[in-house]
């Protein structure tokens, strides 16, 4: 059931102070809410709060205290919806209803849109409110369908490489034999041809399966001499017309990892940002920016995790063209005429084997690509 879009004025108890003491049991029933990372409301059947837990109290910006005892039903731009979920968890139509509204908010003063899920509790007279903001739902969704796409990419690159390999070693063999029964210099020109073209794609096949082949060698790694070892490498290539910048947050603690791959991983996204930026190097106002930091309380990869190491490899250049948005991280993609198209699915998968995600974020003369990956 979709609310009307017609607005009505905030409430004036939101801003009022709860002048009741708070009933300490409320926080032992409701204790485990403050672990969600989504925002939670406990109210009555008429809408009064009765609990909100952490979430709730940033997102709408105002404490606890002062919100139990106000009426839900003002923080929304129409309360229409809520009264109607209400009335039906009080006559037991329904155990869990859903809609979209949208959430009036003190700090900041902008309304928010939301999903909302009402559920009924397992007291008479309450009901359970959980709020999805729409863009982290869409966030969320979007990850999903990374992690997805990433292991189906493995299992189709996989089944691919075995089933061209085994053609491939015959081909070039039949090669080598025929070239050993020909007399003519100029016919063994052609079969060098075979050859050749028959080691390339061997290249290619192995450069596809090597994420699944090399094993995984776990160590203590410092990501900032991982970005430190891509940097040198990409200054040396482009020594000239690109500013490569350090942002660390030098408080990230080691972590256990297979540094060599994420150094490839970090590596084929700023290779791939270094080219994107030819024109630019050219004009020599190129910039490549390394920056890391920790995210708190972040979930992905449909996990929650209380620490994340947050690593954005950003450029100034055109950005990601809109035809392969959605699709970089498949094989054989490129932006880029004459590129192999596999330098982000292997850093993909490389981040993965670490139960990260990289995900980008690009608009004209902006592109970001931000690693995630679990911190302990």
């Amino acid at each position: 059931m979709a609310p009307s879009r017609k607005k009505s004025k905030m409430n004036p108890s939101l801003t009022q102070s709860l002048t009741k003491p708070q009933d300490a049991s409320h926080n032992l029933r409701f204790q485990a809410f403050d672990w969600l990372a989504t925002p939670i409301a406990v109210l009555q059947s008429d809408g009064t709060v009765v609990f909100v837990n952490s979430e709730l109290e940033d997102v709408i910006g105002q404490s606890r205290r002062s919100l139990e005892g106000l009426s839900f039903l003002g923080f929304f731009s129409d309360s229409q919806p809520l009264l109607h979920a209400l009335s039906g968890a009080k006559a037991n139509e329904f155990a869990a209803l859903r809609y979209d509204a949208e959430l009036l908010r003190i700090n900041p003063d902008e309304a928010l849109p939301v999903h909302v899920i009402v559920a009924q509790s397992d007291h008479a007279d309450e009901v359970i409110i959980e709020l999805l903001p729409i863009q982290q739902q869409t966030k969320q969704d979007r990850e999903e369908r990374l992690f997805d796409q990433a292991q189906a990419n493995k299992e189709l690159i996989r089944n691919l490489a075995h089933e061209i390999k085994n053609p491939l070693g015959g081909i070039r063999g039949a090669a080598q034999l025929l070239e050993m029964e020909m007399e003519s210099k100029e016919l063994t020109e052609y079969t060098q041809v075979i050859i050749r073209e028959a080691d390339r794609l061997q290249i290619l096949v192995d450069r596809l399966l090597a994420p699944h082949r090399r094993p995984h060698m776990v160590g203590d790694v410092n990501i900032h001499e991982v970005c430190e070892r891509v940097r040198s490498l990409i200054v040396s290539e482009f020594p000239r017309g690109l500013r490569v910048v350090r942002d660390y947050d030098t408080s990230i603690p080691e972590f256990r990892g297979d540094r060599e791959q994420l150094i490839q991983a970090v590596l084929n996204i700023a290779h791939n940002a270094a080219l994107a930026l030819i024109d630019r190097i050219t004009e020599g106002d190129a910039e490549l920016t390394l920056k890391t930091r920790i995210a708190r309380q972040v979930t992905f990869g449909k996990q929650r995790y209380r620490l994340a190491l947050e690593l954005h490899v950003i450029d100034n250049g055109p950005g990601v063209p809109d035809s392969i948005k959605d699709r970089i991280f498949f094989p054989l993609i490129s932006g880029r005429e004459g590129g192999s198209g596999l330098g982000l699915t292997l850093a993909q998968t490389f981040v993965q084997q670490h139960h990260g995600l990289i995900e980008c974020d690009s608009v004209s003369g902006r592109t970001d690509f931000k690693i995630l990956i679990p911190l302990p």
